[in-house]
């Protein structure tokens, strides 16, 4: 794949985005509104066998968001708003704080946590304070859901400056026929036609090694 020209050890990030058990574990599934994570399942042991690769051979700046729980008092005012149409709704139904813990993933203690109370990663103003002061202008980007908050996160993220190269077999969405479809016009158009490079992880690699060793 094409990596930017300016990408480089120290100014590169990786951003995993919400690999929460809300948006992966089969208990928060919801059947009735075709809301199941049987390929965020299957994605996620790549993804972290990824996260320990990157972590040895590339750098520690590395970030993993979560959310707020996901309701009514602790969410943004517009996304209440929003939710007044009760064919949106989404609110999470756990008061446990299960719903917010990560699936599968364990930070480590050089990792960044980042926690948002929109879609939006980049709407944390501590976030992107934390990305300048470390120097960080391109995101390795993957996670959870690739028309939802990995795409809300890009988006407004390339229109701060930054850059992004999402892997296409890292980020996944619900097992929705639709939102499948969507997916592919997103990793096949939309991302790589406005705001970031698109490969597999394995592509990605390769091409990171050959650029290292120019």
């Amino acid at each position: 794949m094409l990596l930017f020209k300016g990408i480089n050890p120290s100014n590169t990030g990786l951003l995993v985005i919400d690999v929460i058990n809300s948006c992966a574990d089969e208990s928060c599934e919801i059947k009735k509104w075709n809301i199941t994570f049987s390929k965020i399942r299957t994605m996620v042991p790549k993804l972290k066998a990824f996260i320990i690769t990157y972590r040895e051979t590339i750098n520690t700046n590395i970030f993993l968001t979560n959310t707020v729980p996901w309701q009514k008092e602790f969410v943004k005012d517009n996304i209440n708003e929003l939710y007044e149409d009760e064919r949106v709704i989404y609110y999470t139904e756990d008061r446990t704080g299960f719903a917010e813990k990560f699936y599968a993933l364990s930070p480590t203690a050089t990792d960044t946590v980042v926690t948002k109370n929109t879609n939006d990663v980049f709407s944390n103003k501590e976030f992107v304070s934390e990305l300048s002061a470390r120097g960080i202008k391109y995101l390795i980007t993957t996670g959870i859901f690739s028309d939802g908050c990995v795409l809300s996160s890009v988006m407004s993220g390339f229109s701060l400056g930054f850059n992004f190269v999402v892997l296409r077999d890292l980020v996944e969405t619900t097992d929705s026929e639709n939102r499948q479809k969507i997916q592919k016009l997103l990793l096949h158009f939309t991302f790589p036609c406005l705001c970031a490079r698109v490969g597999s992880s394995e592509d990605f690699s390769k091409s990171w090694k050959l650029k290292l060793n120019k």
